[in-house]
């Protein structure tokens, strides 16, 4: 993807402001993109737009980009549900956002038959020509994105924290991830660690991106289980794998 540094920056800036993202999606939907990323940009403050435009150039050489609500490239399915984020930073492919997908939670703690399912399902929905969308969790996401990959799939990445703190696995193997048929997202600022609550907040994007979501060996509470509520409000088909009784 082509990436615009300086617009990166307007994204940067704008996802550190103390607004929040719901004010800002109004404005981006209300005055469109590129005006509203500048009008935030001449609002903040000397140090905020130059921590912006050195962290821009670090994302920019690292492939980092931004999609921003109301671009041709936001996906239309996310953009339709109540929570959609005003921003998506990427790395890979961002055609895979417009093609039809499955999403899938599951626990880190998870059985052996878990992992079996996920590994399963993962590869079902490759064959299938689907595309598969998913956490960075060790367990049931980095399994099914292993199977899809490992099927010649293509698969999205979606992180709980900001593009910082994105490291690629040992478990993709040496040459790591194929930027042709993968997309790793993140919705928060490029400095944001991880938090118990914007992993919640990452399975809105889950849910939103896929047509329908798949559980595996959801608790009584936890992410899994807030990731299979929230595809409900949404409208999404949930399928569970409960486990072992």
């Amino acid at each position: 993807m082509t990436i615009d540094s300086t617009r990166l920056a307007w994204a940067i800036a704008a996802a550190s402001d103390s607004g929040g993202p719901r004010s800002l999606a109004g404005e981006l939907l209300r005055d469109g993109a590129d005006a509203a990323l500048r009008r935030r940009w001449d609002q903040g403050s000397d140090g905020t737009c130059q921590a912006a435009l050195v962290l821009a150039r670090e994302m920019a050489e690292r492939g980092v980009g931004v999609i921003v609500l109301g671009d041709p490239e936001y996906p239309d399915r996310l953009a339709e549900t109540p929570t959609a984020p005003p921003l998506l930073f990427c790395w890979g492919n961002p055609a895979l956002l417009r093609m039809p997908g499955v999403g899938m939670c599951g626990s880190r703690d998870v059985s052996e038959r878990g992992l079996q399912a996920a590994r399963t399902c993962g590869e079902a929905v490759a064959r299938k020509g689907l595309t598969f969308i998913s956490g960075y969790a060790k367990g049931v996401d980095t399994e099914t994105h292993l199977a899809a990959l490992g099927q010649g799939g293509r698969t999205i990445i979606v992180l709980a924290e900001g593009f910082v703190h994105f490291r690629q696995k040992k478990a993709f193997g040496r040459e790591g991830l194929n930027a042709k048929h993968v997309l790793v997202l993140s919705q928060f600022a490029p400095s944001q660690s991880w938090t118990v609550g914007a992993a919640m907040t990452r399975n809105g994007v889950i849910a939103g991106l896929g047509q329908a979501l798949v559980v595996i060996e959801a608790g009584e509470t936890g992410g899994t289980l807030n990731a299979g509520m929230q595809a409900i409000r949404m409208g999404r088909p949930v399928l569970a794998h409960v486990g072992t009784p």
